[in-house]
């Protein structure tokens, strides 16, 4: 069984046709079924059967496609290690961050990250916190950023970097725009832009609010940032948001105010998987990142 042979194979299986598979991989078309040909050959059995004009996996295709995946995967880990253990600032880090960090904390630290090791290589990745959880756990992903961070999870290490209070965007409009700070309940009656259901960020603020005493009114969500903003600033919602999303990115017509009571506050951090060790440049960022972060707090305190 040739490494190629797996290769073409998963590129097929991906795809679901031939001609396409081939054209992506930059070979013939011819060469890609005499591969697979010789592969089905070896194994004994059909990988694949004709469906119309395209192809699927047979039940032992599939069972044999997600496998071959796994072994590939760990191939490119390996060969990733190793000219990683020559050259660690030439290494490739895969990163998973969430919404809340995509326009602001993200491109500062890799930034200064990239000034002290300028050739090293980045894959990002957003997404929501289990997402996040899960690709770290399944190797997706080398670390990823992460508020709140999770605890009690046996297959993930956990550092946290620093903690941020929510803070109210309202409409300059609004009766209490001037105001200093706010108690939550003072929202009660307003309508609220928020995430969908099943994004943290969003049951922390629905957490917070029945803490407060009311459950609060959401006629609009939205899962981009941006846009769960620009509805504040057209004076339709309120909406609460972690700190550093708001700090150097105040939309216009907005006011931010602080929250008194209750307080509303997340921890931040990196995880990291607890049964592996990084490679070298995942533990060059690693290291770089807690540095980064290390006096981060008493930084705000002074701002």
């Amino acid at each position: 069984m040739e490494l190629r042979q797996l290769i073409y194979f998963i590129e097929v299986a991906k795809q679901e046709h031939v001609s396409s598979a081939a054209e992506s991989l930059h070979v013939a078309q011819s060469a890609v079924s005499r591969q697979i040909s010789n592969l089905e050959a070896e194994l004994g059995v059909q990988l694949l059967e004709k469906d119309g004009r395209n192809i699927k996996l047979t039940h032992i295709g599939k069972l044999f496609a997600k496998q071959a995946a796994i072994g590939i995967k760990a191939i490119n880990n390996a060969k990733q290690l190793v000219d990683e253990y020559i050259d660690p600032d030439r290494g490739t880090i895969r990163i998973g961050f969430p919404t809340s960090f995509a326009s602001n904390i993200l491109p500062s630290i890799i930034t200064a990250f990239k000034k002290k090791h300028p050739d090293a290589r980045f894959h990002l990745r957003q997404g929501s916190y289990q997402f996040l959880i899960d690709a770290v756990k399944n190797r997706e992903i080398d670390l990823a950023f992460i508020g709140p961070v999770p605890s009690r999870d046996p297959d993930i290490r956990t550092d946290i970097l620093f903690t941020e209070q929510f803070l109210a965007l309202l409409p300059k409009s609004h009766p209490l725009a001037q105001d200093k700070t706010i108690t939550l309940l003072k929202l009660m009656r307003e309508s609220f832009v928020l995430f969908p259901q099943g994004y943290i960020l969003r049951k922390i603020v629905e957490d917070s609010c029945l803490q407060a005493g009311f459950r609060p009114i959401i006629p609009f969500e939205g899962e981009d940032l941006d846009a769960i903003k620009g509805l504040v600033s057209s004076g339709m919602a309120v909406t609460l948001l972690p700190e550093v999303t708001l700090n150097d990115n105040l939309p216009r017509d907005t006011v931010k105010i602080k929250i008194s009571q209750p307080e509303v506050r997340r921890s931040v951090g990196l995880i990291t998987p607890k049964h592996r060790e990084l490679s070298p440049s995942e533990t060059l960022f690693y290291n770089f990142v807690k540095e980064y972060f290390a006096y981060y707090d008493e930084y705000k305190t002074q701002a």
